[in-house]
């Protein structure tokens, strides 16, 4: 008998909360049994009227919103692998990952349809598109309506998927060279909820906001649990701080998941008002490190909310580690740390040669448990190499301490080695995020001749302050060591440039000093 499918999670809950209104949009508030209704229909429609079969790849360009939510649940009842897309992908990014995935139907919105059309016909080669079906109303490219697609089946309720079968294919990243799709199977998600329900506690009574991007595997706790645990789920369609609080407070939303830069704008909005987020009992934050001033601030306003850390990746359908609420509660220097491994997962850290090092020590983080992907698609060398000796190499350098919480220090690839120093950025940024002027942040290495590279701060400050290299430097050896301290500096009046999981592009900042020197950017 299978268990770790979708069906034993979210069926029993519309039988549970059929009557419930679960499902709150702009314009749309649906209970239980409506939602199960639209995806019984949809999951029949993706077969009938497109032609998907449960093996097959179906591409979704649009902003959070019920719709999306209903793709995500007719995939995960096995009606077709869902392949979510990137909404900052360029158009030949876009054009790679529909023909390496072999997607033939995509969803679009209003927002992104004449994107996508745009990225298919800019290529030398015929699209391979089928159906593009239009969620909401607009005179932009597609072949059919989401809602008449609904309208033109009976809803009849999904067989069951095996375990093993895939459930998303999911694009890492696209800001550095040729995406890489990561296919999971319903047993690695279902695993991962499992885990993160052992350590969260989903809740009935939880009206939970999807603020992050639904493409992004962070919102998969959101997508799977708090549907199956009768929670309410409300929608923004694209993240923006006055909107946020609006909707926490008019809805008044006791769960949601931000990364730190969603959470440092929301914190400096004219807009943002203590009170006016009183209802949040749960907030979890990840996908970044969080500065420490930023962390400060919230524990400030916030001394009552639950405040989580969940680290992982797309690969580990998304969760590894979990910083709890009760340890944010103690404080101290476990606040810097990622948290411990969740049930399932085991962490050890390795040097270049993978052999594994002792407490304290930093290395690479490797870990193994049954929630990840089965492969990169179409990729076996980078499977091969990303899967070696039976661990996930995660490309992220750090260090457990005694009491197995794992401390990151930075991504491996953003170290910075000047004269024979190793420097990791994050632990720079959290200490120039500090300075009360200092808006946003991003440390990167340049050439330099003699040292190899030099550290160099990136610098956006709050409006109406002002601070000088001098200063921002003094306030950095206060905090560091004075080799980690940045040697240059670079103000801009404009904001850092972001992925569309609201991370720096640090690629897109390095790339202009280290053009014709030889260096990967990447």
């Amino acid at each position: 008998m299978q268990e770790l499918i979708y069906h034993r999670q979210l069926l029993p809950a519309v039988e549970t909360h059929a009557d419930k209104v679960g499902f709150v949009d702009d314009h749309y508030q649906g209970t239980f049994a409506d939602h199960a209704q639209r995806v019984f229909r949809l999951h029949r429609a993706l077969r009938d009227e497109l032609g998907i079969g449960p093996g097959d790849r179906f591409a979704v360009m649009a902003t959070n919103s019920h719709e999306y939510l209903e793709l995500y649940h007719a995939a995960f009842l096995g009606g077709g692998v869902i392949n979510p897309l990137n909404l900052r992908l360029a158009g030949k990014e876009l054009d790679y990952i529909v023909r390496d995935s072999g997607t033939e139907v995509v969803f679009v919105d209003t927002m992104f349809a004449q994107h996508f059309a745009n990225a298919m016909a800019a290529s030398d080669e015929p699209s391979p598109i089928r159906h593009v079906v239009l969620i909401g109303e607009g005179d932009v490219p597609h072949t059919m309506g989401y809602e008449d697609l609904l309208a033109a089946v009976e809803p009849t309720t999904p067989d069951e998927p095996d375990e093993t079968d895939p459930a998303v294919l999911m694009y890492t990243g696209g800001t550095t060279g040729l995406p890489k799709g990561v296919l999971l199977e319903h047993r690695a998600e279902m695993l991962n909820l499992y885990h993160v329900a052992m350590t969260l506690d989903f809740d009935a009574q939880a009206v939970f906001l999807h603020q992050t991007p639904m493409f992004h595997a962070a919102s998969m706790g959101g997508i799977l649990g708090t549907p199956s645990s009768g929670g309410t789920s409300v929608f923004m369609p694209l993240f923006d701080p006055a909107s946020a609080i609006d909707l926490i407070e008019r809805h008044r939303v006791t769960q949601t998941v931000m990364v730190p830069t969603m959470i440092a704008m929301l914190l400096n909005h004219p807009e943002f008002r203590p009170e006016r987020l009183q209802t949040l009992e749960l907030l979890t934050y990840g996908a970044s490190p969080m500065p420490s001033a930023v962390l400060d601030r919230l524990i400030e306003f916030y001394p009552d909310l639950g405040i989580s850390q969940g680290y992982g990746m797309t690969e580990c359908s998304a969760v590894l580690t979990w910083l709890s609420a009760d340890d944010h509660r103690v404080g101290g220097d476990r606040l810097r740390s990622a948290g411990r491994p969740v049930p399932g997962v085991v962490l050890s850290i390795r040097d270049a040669e993978g052999n594994a090092l002792p407490r304290g020590e930093t290395g690479e983080v490797w870990a193994r448990a049954g929630n990840f992907m089965r492969e990169y698609w179409h990729k076996p060398e980078a499977t091969a190499e990303a899967m070696a000796d039976g661990w996930y190499h995660t490309g992220d350098a750090g260090y457990l301490d005694a009491g197995n919480y794992l401390f990151l220090v930075d991504r491996v690839k953003d170290m910075i080695v000047t004269g024979g120093e190793n420097v990791y950025s994050a632990e720079v940024e959290s200490a120039i995020s500090t300075h009360p002027a200092v808006e946003q942040v991003a440390i990167i290495g340049i050439p330099h001749d003699t040292w190899g590279e030099q550290v160099h701060a990136i610098v956006v400050l709050r409006a109406d302050a002002t601070a000088t290299e001098d200063e921002l430097r003094d306030h950095a050896r206060e905090l560091i060591a004075g080799y980690k301290v940045p040697k240059s500096f670079e103000f801009r009046d404009t904001p850092l440039p972001l992925s569309g999981a609201m991370k720096v592009l640090k690629r897109d900042l390095r790339a202009p000093y280290w053009e014709g020197r030889g260096r990967s950017v990447n």
